[in-house]
């Protein structure tokens, strides 16, 4: 039995680029949005080589600013930053970044000065990046990926080797500035910031494209996702492959792991969101987009309700995935039902704000769309689950000596 959404997602408002009425070509599309790690900016790829910087307090009090009966379009102002001039930290403003190339990938880091760099033969570094450093990685059509200082909008490192789109960009969340880059090259390339960019490894493993790429809490496994059902899990540390999840019927777009790192979420053309154990390979839920669900050879082709994106918030319990079919859909990690729903024409990204109460999502019009993530109180189970399980594995809980339904509740296979 299939139970309908609750609620309509509570629309907050949206990002508009102006467009001419007959700009209908490619090379305009939202392709990544994202969050700084400390909730001070927004970004987005608004098409033509472009990326937006948004301070993101400023932007949310516009929003909240228009009233509790809705909020308008709020069309950008295009403010480039003075050239040259540091823009403090406490006072964030809006700027563009020409990337010279169509943006496919977007992702912050920021250092945290006590992780060392990987590389221990060389003494001197170019750049020596501090506490207050706020960067932006770029992964672009020509296959390179740029890094720009966030605060002055100044190119710092251009990285060059990949052959073909980089698709995605993932930084390790310990502050060492390790940057993963997923390409259409059919390769994952490893690139140390603090030893000035240099690359540390290529992990290659997958067939065709890679679409999608994230770091676990700890920074110690890195999944990959891309074409040909693939579904990858990497050692980090060794930079060998763990283990390949098999599941899906059809490419693998997206993928993200819960704030505890038990769990993690990949999305699929196949129609389905799978929630994995990634600590022993097994599947814990399906979240079907689709019903009844489609055949494997159905799934596996042209079936309009191809997933384009999924994304975790950070309260370890909701979950947003974006369709072909126009919808965006919140779902709790206890349930196979969306929780609530909203429109979204031509959706193909989205990421939650850092504090896990708004929703951004990119479409194909260079426009990004912002909804309130469903409210609810955390149980006092859950949140001493997360606790918990940031610091143990499946194979550790399942070892413990306490009864079987809490290991089973702290094992996530309850879902």
């Amino acid at each position: 039995k299939v139970s309908w959404p609750r609620s309509k997602a509570k629309f907050i408002g949206e990002l508009l680029v102006p467009v001419a009425p007959f700009d209908q070509k490619s090379g305009r599309e939202t392709w990544t949005v994202a969050f700084a790690p400390d909730g001070s900016y927004f970004a987005w790829s608004q098409g033509h080589r472009i990326v937006t910087l948004v301070p993101w307090s400023k932007c949310l009090k516009n929003f909240v600013g228009e009233g509790s009966t809705g909020v308008g379009p709020q069309r950008l102002s295009r403010q480039n930053s003075e050239g040259g001039t540091v823009v403090p930290v406490g006072d964030p403003r809006e700027h563009t970044i020409d990337c010279g190339d169509i943006v496919w990938g977007l992702a912050f880091g920021s250092s945290v000065p006590e992780k060392q760099s990987r590389c221990v033969n060389i003494e001197w570094h170019r750049f020596k990046f501090g506490q207050d450093q706020l960067l932006l990685a770029t992964g672009l059509n020509n296959g390179r990926v740029k890094i720009w200082d966030v605060y002055t909008g100044k190119l710092l490192l251009n990285l060059m080797d990949h052959t073909d789109i980089v698709r995605d960009l993932t930084f390790a969340p310990d502050g060492s500035l390790m940057l993963v880059s997923a390409s259409r090259d059919k390769t994952l390339r490893v690139w140390d910031l603090k030893d000035d960019g240099n690359m540390v490894k290529v992990l290659r493993g997958h067939q065709n494209w890679v679409y999608c790429c994230a770091f676990s809490p700890d920074s110690s496994v890195l999944c990959s996702v891309g074409a040909s059902k693939s579904v990858f899990l990497w050692d980090m540390d060794k930079y060998s492959l763990i283990r390949k999840l098999e599941g899906h019927h059809n490419d693998v777009v997206s993928c993200e792991f819960s704030p505890d790192g038990a769990l993690l979420a990949t999305a699929s053309y196949d129609t389905r969101v799978i929630i994995w154990d990634p600590h022993v390979g097994t599947v814990l839920l399906e979240l079907a987009h689709l019903f009844p669900p489609p055949s494997p050879i159905f799934a596996g082709g042209a079936n309009d309700r191809w997933v384009r994106s999924v994304a975790f918030c950070h309260d370890g319990r909701h979950i947003a995935s974006i369709t072909d079919d126009r919808m965006v859909r919140f779902w709790t990690i206890d349930e196979k039902s969306p929780k609530a729903i909203a429109p979204l024409i031509n959706g193909l990204c989205c990421a939650f704000s850092i504090d896990g109460s708004v929703l951004a999502a990119g479409s194909r019009d260079g426009s990004v769309h912002f909804w309130a993530c469903p409210k609810g109180i955390a149980s006092l189970q859950h949140l001493c689950r997360m606790a918990l399980r940031r610091v143990m594995s499946t194979q550790q809980v399942q070892t413990l000596p306490i009864p079987p339904r809490i290991r089973s509740y702290l094992s996530y296979q309850d879902l």
